[in-house]
C-alpha cells in the first residue's frame, strides 16, 4: 500500500521514533516503509506522511518551511536501525559516501548494526574528517572486519578527539571477541 492508498490520519510526531516506525509499519508495511525510507536516503520527495513518521516534530518544521538540508536522508538511514529489507543494503553503502557528515555517521551505524558493508568502504571512514564518522565507522569494523582491521583499529587509538579512541578500543576488543 502506498501513502496515496493508504487510510489518512494523523501522524504521532511526538511519539518516540521506534513508535513511529512501528506505526508506519503497521498502516503501510515493512516492504513499503523501507522503500520509502530507502527514497529519502536517497534523495527523493517520498510524502509527507513518510517524512512525519521518520522525522516526527522536526519534519513538521521541514514541511512548515524550514530548509530540508540533509534531514529526510538521515532520517531515511535511520529508519533501518528499527527495520530492515535486503533491498536497503545499497543504498546504506552508498550513503556511505554522502556529503553529508550526518548522513555517513547514519550508514555507518546502520552497518555495524545490521553487519553490512565491506571492511574497505568502512575503513576509508577512519580517516574522515568528522569525529563522529570516524567513531561509527570503527564500530561498524568491529562488526565486519578481519583480524588485518586490528591495525587501523589500532591507530585509531592515537586520534586527538577522546570519543575516538574509546570508540577505537571498544571496537578493537568487540573484533578480538568476534574473531575468537
Amino acid at each position: 500500500m502506498t501513502p496515496a492508498e493508504a487510510t489518512p490520519g494523523p501522524v504521532p510526531v511526538d511519539e518516540p521514533l521506534e513508535a513511529r516506525i512501528a506505526l508506519a509499519v503497521e498502516r503501510y508495511g515493512n516492504e513499503n516503509v523501507a522503500a520509502m525510507a530507502v527514497g529519502l536516503l536517497e534523495g527523493r520527495d517520498e510524502g509527507e506522511d513518510i517524512l512525519l513518521y521518520l522525522g516526527g516534530r522536526h519534519a513538521q518544521g521541514i514541511l512548515d518551511g524550514a530548509p530540508a538540508l540533509y534531514w529526510p536522508e538521515v532520517w531515511g538511514a535511520r529508519a533501518f536501525s528499527y527495520l530492515w529489507d535486503e533491498s536497503a543494503t545499497s543504498a546504506i553503502l552508498t550513503g556511505l559516501g554522502n556529503r553529508a557528515w550526518r548522513v555517513r555517521e547514519t550508514c555507518a551505524k546502520v552497518c555495524a548494526a545490521r553487519g553490512i558493508g565491506g571492511p574497505e568502504t568502512l575503513s576509508t571512514l577512519l580517516a574522515d574528517e568528522v569525529a563522529r564518522v570516524r567513531s561509527a565507522a570503527a564500530r561498524a569494523l568491529a562488526e565486519v572486519g578481519h583480524a588485518e582491521h586490528v591495525e587501523q583499529l589500532r591507530a585509531l587509538l592515537r586520534d586527538p578527539d577522546k570519543d575516538v579512541r574509546r570508540s577505537a578500543q571498544q571496537s578493537m576488543d568487540r573484533l578480538a571477541g568476534r574473531l575468537a
